[in-house]
């Protein structure tokens, strides 16, 4: 008796991969559109925020310049926190409902789909980013950053993105629904808030300075900062990238592993 294999066959192919994951990038911004509250609130939260820490917190903070300066590239990493916390909703959700299920049955990448989430969140981010940013000069943001730094600080909060986004998946995975990938992604939004985004290191009293300068958004923050106002950025440029890409492997490592062994 012959048996039939109707094990669904990946397309290993380059093309087929990159057709799996636009597919899936599509899938998930189509849902952002639908679901307008959210994509409301993920693009004028950061503008309130921005308007809140300049005009109320503002006055009151010591940072050496303008605190508008100061402050915007700490919105755009708080920014990318939230539409971070954002995905790992949506990938518990995906669990929840049993369509992380179709899709194993289906002949596509596991990375695919976890991809498209990925994807999705960037494209959702360039729109809040740009959003902060055109809000930022019409209220006073005074950037001298030349082409080239407009360059390297949009590649280095891409980065930022990809990073938090990945361990935003490996923890929408794990969670055990939509609640709690809630809960546990709050710990993406608290990070800027222990760091040199909002208030200089040296002004915070000794304990938090130095959980602050081993924080990974600090090194970030400075070197954002320091493009965007094109002033020296130093040592921070290298470390901000070693901990954008090595929180990236870890995320896309422990995304994967956690994905395959899901069930």
């Amino acid at each position: 008796m012959t048996t039939l294999d109707l094990t669904p066959r990946v397309d290993q192919s380059p093309t087929g991969s990159l057709g799996d994951t636009l597919a899936l990038v599509g899938r998930c911004l189509r849902r952002s559109t639908r679901q307008l509250d959210t994509l409301l609130l993920a693009v004028m939260l950061p503008v309130m925020l921005l308007l809140m820490f300049v005009y109320v917190f503002g006055g009151a903070i010591q940072s050496g310049m303008d605190y508008v300066d100061f402050v915007v590239p700490g919105i755009l990493l708080l920014t990318a926190g939230y539409g971070a916390s954002t995905t790992a909703v949506d990938v518990a959700s995906d669990i929840t409902a049993g369509i992380m299920d179709r899709f194993r049955s289906m002949p596509i990448r596991a990375t695919g789909v976890m991809t498209g989430h990925v994807a999705a969140s960037m494209a959702r981010n360039a729109v809040s980013t740009a959003l902060v940013v055109g809000i930022a000069l019409l209220i006073g943001f005074d950037a001298k950053a030349s082409v080239l730094d407009w360059c390297a600080a949009i590649g280095l909060i891409a980065l930022y993105v990809a990073a938090l986004t990945w361990i935003a998946v490996a923890i929408g995975v794990v969670a055990s629904g939509p609640e709690a990938a809630s809960g546990f992604s709050f710990a993406i939004l608290f990070l800027p808030y222990v760091s040199s985004a909002f208030v200089p290191v040296e002004s915070m009293p000794s304990v938090l300075s130095s959980i602050a300068a081993w924080n990974p958004v600090t090194p970030v923050a400075d070197t954002l900062r320091g493009l965007l106002l094109g002033t020296p950025v130093g040592s921070s440029a290298a470390q901000a990238v070693a901990w954008c890409v090595g929180l990236l492997l870890v995320g896309w490592v422990a995304s994967s592993v956690l994905f395959r062994r899901q069930r």
